[in-house]
């Protein structure tokens, strides 16, 4: 079996802390040994201490600024990483990349102590720059693309996002399409109240039967501001907005949109627990993805698989996973306008959304199962070895 060194993200929660955690699990099941090395000490500038297994079963590294969108690491960050890796003696590194200085110096740091360098890339985006928003994300690629193109392979999620990285230089034989995959086992329909006891206590608490959610971050870039003028422009008398998340752009949301008796809203908040958020689903018949950029959105995914009918932009790969009538994709551009314009025929068609989230179902268990996912990370990992 293979040894993987992952260096990734535990903490802030994001999306890239779901795709590392589940994978390296799912490559334990499968009898590989991996060890996940991450930005887990701060460092005190005064009086620097750190260990490199400091409260961490694996591998802890010094930082001095961490959030969702970067790290800056430690000083001692590069030098506490070759000692781990000379340590560990893993047979690859898999970079599941953090938006990092650290993530620059990896192609050099892995051929000098002779071992195969992978990483995943997977920034939002949106190809078309239809925005502001877009047009930063696309400085993060070519900032990028001359330090990945010095890897032995990078994932992407999506052709797409492929031909993004092959026309900013990396060569097309380094790139490999490897879509995000969710546990179709775990995300799926309620079959019915006894097998799942949750969902009716979480259905009791939302009070209403027709649920259309929102879930992830809220932030600028979640453009959630577009969908709450919408839900507010319509009447939407019989149906509730739920959002479950939390973000810098919240508070001032939560003011600015209170819920009326026309239009109802649940601020959920943060929800750690994924037994909930799969009853939380479970009890959703729209879940709407509103966002400017995108990379292949987990959410969406896990939505998808729980049978949800499912909106989204067309940014990133979302576009892409909603093909064959999955889902309806609308673009990034005047989004309340057309959700004002969908919200009340959804609203009026509830054989459609029965629909559409059968669709979805089916799409992910096609084409974006975890197990899927696995397989050609196994594939790839036998390749470079």
């Amino acid at each position: 079996m293979t040894h993987i060194a992952w260096l990734g993200k535990k903490s802030p929660f994001c999306g890239n802390v779901i795709y590392g955690m589940s994978t390296t699990n799912a490559l334990r099941q499968r009898g590989h040994k991996t060890s996940f090395i991450h930005f887990d000490n701060p460092t005190n500038l005064v009086s620097p201490k750190t260990s490199l297994l400091a409260n961490d079963p694996d591998v802890s590294l010094p930082y001095l600024i961490k959030s969702q969108l970067y790290t800056i690491p430690s000083p001692r960050a590069l030098r506490e990483l070759r000692e781990s890796l000379e340590r560990l003696k893993p047979d690859v590194v898999h970079a599941s990349l953090t938006l990092s200085p650290l993530d620059f110096r990896l192609p050099e740091l892995c051929q000098q102590i002779n071992v195969p360098l992978v990483a995943t890339f997977h920034p939002p985006y949106d190809s078309k720059l239809r925005n502001l928003t877009a047009s930063t994300q696309q400085l993060t690629y070519q900032l990028y693309a001359p330090s990945l193109a010095k890897y032995d392979k990078v994932i992407v999620f999506s052709i797409e996002q492929a031909e993004v990285l092959s026309k900013l230089g990396v060569d097309n034989s380094r790139i490999e399409v490897i879509p995000n995959g969710v546990d179709t086992d775990q995300w799926k329909p309620a079959a019915s109240a006894t097998e799942n006891p949750q969902t009716t206590d979480i259905r009791k608490r939302l009070g209403v039967e027709r649920n259309f959610l929102y879930m992830g971050r809220i932030a600028a870039e979640k453009n959630i501001e577009a969908l709450l003028k919408a839900w507010q422009g319509v009447d939407t008398t019989g149906c509730q907005l739920v959002i479950v998340g939390d973000g810098p752009l919240r508070p001032t949301l939560e003011s600015n949109f209170m819920p009326t008796e026309k239009n109802k809203i649940l601020w959920w908040g943060y929800e750690s627990d994924v037994a909930t958020k799969v009853a939380i689903l479970q009890s959703t018949e729209v879940f709407i993805l509103p966002s400017l950029v995108e990379g292949l959105s987990l959410a969406l995914l896990e939505a998808m698989s729980t049978g949800v009918a499912c909106i989204a932009t067309d940014a990133g790969a979302d576009g892409e996973v909603l093909k064959e009538g999955a889902g309806i994709t609308i673009s990034t551009e005047n989004v309340t306008a057309q959700l004002k314009t969908l919200l009340p025929v959804i609203k009026e068609q509830p054989t459609l959304t029965t629909e559409l989230g059968r669709r979805a179902r089916e799409r992910v268990l096609k084409e974006y199962t975890l197990e899927k996912n696995i397989d050609s990370l196994e594939k790839l990992y036998k390749r470079i070895l």
